[in-house]
């Protein structure tokens, strides 16, 4: 993964490329709420196996770019990844990815920048403030920003906070925090309130593009009635159960990167369950 920092419509942003094969498009991937690229290194790495290259970017105020002045709305973060593209000189259509919270700003870029978007991938996501919320006391965990700086924090919360293979090995969680950087002053509630009131159920059956809804079977954050809300919102979507939690495209990589692969390269829907050992 290879990480540069660029001035970009009035930020500093890191931002992470990895090489595409000849005749496949990138997938530009948003990631989760706080979430800097760095943990995106090994589901991009597994990507790479299929030829297929990644764009992603940390957001104002995490990971390596800089603080927002001021809150911003999922718009602005829509027309800066269009900037991010410029940048690097991707004028053709892309393919795009969102997780979690990215996958609220991936259903974004698609509504203002259809023409730019080939297929669509949404994983452990919502359509928004229709969502079916996950407990409370896990979503309260979610607040608390320890789980970022705090080690001892995040090895007692994190398997029910992200559930599926974090419940059971200590080591994911131990990988996934020396990861995770800590956001920037206000950032991460910034990137809260870009969604608060926000919801793409009005345009979702608008957006004839084909989508591919991953959703975790044991996710305490996001639900799975959301992945099935989302499927039946989209007019060509499909939607495909993993049998982990939250944070599957990071602790399931290997076992998820072709069937992604598979919908990207081929255009092939896969199964509409596919269990992860």
């Amino acid at each position: 993964m290879n990480l540069n920092t660029a001035a970009i419509d009035g930020f500093q942003l890191r931002i992470a490329t990895t090489p595409s094969a000849p005749g496949t498009l990138p997938l530009l991937i948003f990631n989760g709420i706080g979430a800097n690229v760095e943990l995106l290194r090994g589901f991009a790495e597994a990507m790479g196996a299929f030829g297929i290259g990644v764009v992603a970017f940390d957001v104002p105020g995490i990971g390596g770019s800089s603080k927002p002045v001021r809150p911003y709305r999922l718009g602005r973060l829509a027309r800066l990844a269009s900037c991010v593209l410029a940048h690097l000189g991707i004028e053709g259509p892309v393919d795009v990815a969102g997780v979690s919270w990215g996958g609220a700003l991936a259903q974004e870029f698609v509504r203002r920048y259809r023409r730019r978007v080939r297929r669509l991938l949404l994983a452990a996501t919502t359509a928004g403030v229709f969502a079916v919320p996950g407990k409370w006391s896990v979503l309260s965990k979610m607040m608390d920003g320890r789980r970022y700086s705090d080690a001892a924090f995040m090895a007692r919360v994190g398997g029910e906070l992200y559930g599926g293979k974090m419940r059971a090995d200590p080591a994911l969680l131990s990988q996934f925090g020396r990861m995770v950087r800590p956001p920037k002053g206000r950032a991460y509630y910034y990137q809260l309130l870009a969604v608060t009131g926000w919801t793409s159920a009005w345009f979702l059956p608008l957006l004839n593009v084909q989508t591919l809804v991953m959703m975790g079977t044991d996710d305490p954050i996001v639900p799975l009635v959301n992945g099935k809300l989302l499927a039946a919102l989209l007019p060509n979507a499909r939607l495909v159960e993993i049998d982990d939690g939250h944070l599957f495209l990071l602790t399931s990589a290997a076992e998820c990167a072709p069937i992604v692969a598979s919908f990207l390269n081929a255009g092939e829907w896969p199964a509409e369950r596919r269990g992860v050992a």
